[in-house]
């Protein structure tokens, strides 16, 4: 196994993780992130799939974004100027979209970091002031450890090395929502590329094809409620998408249309409940902290500013 020697080790790169990690880095200090995932995005992802030779691209998870506070507001000004990110009026004036996925920002952020994706944390210690995590065939020894993974993975990690904060995020609590990507070979005959409903079936629908960066074949991504959601929580992708296209037509008025792609995502962990306090944790005996939208808020900028929150914490004490 591989040893590694690092200053801060974070686990979890998704928008609070990278938050966090760019702005330490940028402070000097030598940081390297562990993701399980193959690569950027997360909640923010985009799913892929080929149809008659065409390659279509669903935004299945966080649909946009949008930004309020001014730290904030500089950084989407960035990736805005990089070409990650595009305004997007369909969903408000104030909304944003990654491009040409929802994975823009988290990709841009990326870039320059030791981003370590497809790595798995099997085991997490602490003896004599370093943190020791095995990942893969991996040995990292790290002075800092800081955790942004969202609340019911983050408990895992937390149970054996924190239990009292684990306990503590035990009562943020998740919504799930099931996804729905359909293409179809001709437009949709509805006017709006929006349409939300939070008290019926399908809570969110948009034609992701309309967003900025998209193009090509007619797109739509579906959200279930949660309530809806929770009905069919168990039920095999394969019945989901079927169901919840019914729901759509249903809703809409559409005449029903044979679509030419159709699958199903389950997010068991998709809106969060955040806990009270600090939107950021930190240990400073140990040098370990905990971020994410469950600790701010349950957008991508409370994930971004929690991040930064961390940040802020071990630099101050730095």
């Amino acid at each position: 196994m591989k040893r590694q020697e690092i200053d801060t080790l974070i686990i979890g790169a998704g928008m609070a993780g990278l938050s966090c990690a760019t702005r330490l880095a940028r402070e000097g200090d030598e940081v390297c992130v562990l993701d399980k995932g193959r690569g950027p995005g997360g909640r923010m992802a985009s799913r892929r799939a080929q149809v008659a030779g065409e390659t279509l691209s669903f935004d299945h998870g966080a649909q946009y974004f949008t930004a309020r506070d001014p730290r904030f507001k500089s950084v989407v000004e960035g990736w805005e100027a990089q070409g990650a990110v595009a305004r997007w009026p369909a969903a408000g004036e104030d909304a944003w979209v990654g491009t040409p996925g929802m994975n823009g920002p988290i990709r841009a952020m990326a870039q320059g970091l030791d981003v370590r994706w497809n790595t798995r944390v099997e085991a997490i210690s602490y003896t004599k002031s370093r943190w020791h995590v095995d990942a893969g065939d991996e040995h990292f020894c790290a002075v800092a450890l800081l955790v942004a993974v969202p609340a019911e993975q983050a408990r895992v990690l937390l149970e054996p090395i924190a239990p009292v904060w684990a306990r503590e995020i035990a009562a943020a609590s998740s919504e799930p929502c099931w996804a729905v990507m359909v293409a179809f070979a001709e437009p949709l005959g509805i006017a709006a590329d929006t349409l939300r409903d939070p008290q019926a079936p399908i809570s969110w629908a948009a034609r992701n094809s309309a967003k900025p960066g998209r193009s090509g074949t007619e797109c739509w991504v579906l959200h279930a409620s949660p309530q809806r959601s929770r009905e069919i929580i168990d039920l095999p992708p394969d019945e989901v998408g079927p169901s919840l296209l019914d729901d759509f037509f249903r809703q809409t008025g559409t005449a029903p249309v044979a679509p030419i792609h159709l699958a199903a995502h389950r997010w068991l962990y998709a809106m969060v409940d955040p806990i009270p306090g600090d939107p950021a944790r930190y240990d400073v005996e140990i040098a370990f902290g905990l971020a994410g939208d469950y600790l701010h808020s349950p957008r991508v900028e409370g994930a971004w500013l929690s991040g930064n929150a961390l940040a802020d914490k071990v630099l101050w004490y730095l």
